[in-house]
């Protein structure tokens, strides 16, 4: 229920909660345009930045990369921060729609671990665009009610016996991963044999899923209305605590580790502004405040620190010892061609 009234009190924030955009000396700082996933910040937090600041904060959000990107690529709307993930940044990079980030500018950024700055190193190059986030896995969440026997593949997501209660992301990429991973492929792959076989095994697949969708598994398998799904594991954290009978599993063939950053816009009209909207959501207990809210992993290692419940601090969902798992990969920005490949594909398993 907190939750759906945080959600509620965004939407209000988006209604143009702080009309004045007056900080405690009462003067206006001007604004910040700000572009994120949906439900991805904890909207108490926007309006302590503007109170703190006096900048009123501007938010927008979208539900995909592929959806967030064109609109930041034609410019209608200029944007001061966004939040995409990795492969998205790096094609942002290449396509030169990003500045370089001045981390002297970000004090609090050094609160951000080593280790993500080191996996960020894979889309941005020497730290030098991107400040992480957030981050996690993609993995089968299912219900233990329904489902009797082990999991530990891909290949569940084919088994006929579950027909009509498997739950599929709506995401070109999330979905070539499960097929390629299942398969023994890499997920960034441009083998046009692979991809094929990828796909051909999707359409295969297709009949035994219940819905394509995106956030809708969350409160899809919260209410036991499919069996299994699959799921980031920031959502996996979650659902269990709404119901304790799903289980998170990576599977053995492998996953996606993903890490979604702050980024700046090359065509930002409010850089100072920016940069103190990432510095404040770098701050240990704030970075704190989002994570107990959106339950995504933070690589906010003083904000872990922060964490009281020893049992979350320690999760193996929120915080995994990934050198036990085998064949994770990050995704990685495969071209221009390689994006409209993927995405043709892609239309042909959902228009079959």
């Amino acid at each position: 229920m907190k939750r759906y009234l945080c959600a509620f009190a965004l939407a209000v924030l988006l209604a143009g909660v702080c009309l004045t955009g007056c900080g405690k000396n009462g003067s206006s700082k001007g604004e910040v345009v700000v572009y994120n996933w949906g439900e991805y910040i904890d909207p108490d937090t926007l309006s302590m930045f503007e109170e703190e600041t006096g900048i009123k904060v501007i938010y927008d959000e979208f539900e995909t990369n592929e959806t967030m990107y064109p609109k930041v690529e034609a410019g209608a709307t200029v944007y001061d921060v966004i939040c995409p993930s990795d492969y998205t940044i790096r094609k942002m990079i290449e396509n030169d729609l990003l500045q370089e980030i001045d981390l002297d500018h970000i004090p609090n950024a050094k609160n951000i671990g080593a280790q993500y700055y080191k996996e960020a190193e894979g889309f941005d190059p020497g730290n030098r665009y991107a400040v992480p986030y957030c981050w996690g896995t993609v993995g089968i969440l299912y219900n233990k009610t329904m489902v009797d026997e082990k999991v530990d593949s891909w290949e569940i997501l084919w088994d006929p016996k579950y027909k009509d209660n498997i739950l599929m992301q709506d995401s070109v990429r999330d979905a070539f991963m499960v097929a390629l991973k299942t398969k023994g492929y890499s997920m960034n792959t441009l083998d046009l044999d692979e991809l094929t076989e990828a796909k051909n095994y999707l359409l295969e697949q297709k009949p035994l899923v219940q819905a394509y969708v995106v956030d809708q598994v969350r409160d899809k398998m919260i209410g036991n209305e499919a069996a299994i799904g699959v799921i980031y594991s920031g959502e996996a954290i979650y659902t269990q605590r709404e119901n304790p009978d799903l289980e998170y599993v990576i599977p053995k063939e492998g996953t996606n580790v993903w890490i979604d950053s702050w980024v700046i816009p090359k065509n930002a009209k409010n850089l100072e502004n920016a940069e103190k909207f990432i510095d404040f959501m770098c701050r240990p207990d704030i970075a704190l405040m989002n994570f107990e809210y959106i339950t995504y992993s933070t690589p906010n290692d003083a904000a872990r620190e922060l964490i009281e419940d020893e049992e979350i601090k320690n999760s193996p969902i929120a915080f995994p010892d990934l050198s036990q798992y085998d064949h994770l990969e990050t995704y990685t920005y495969l071209g221009q061609e390689g994006d409209e490949l993927y995405n043709e594909l892609w239309k042909e398993v959902k228009s079959e």
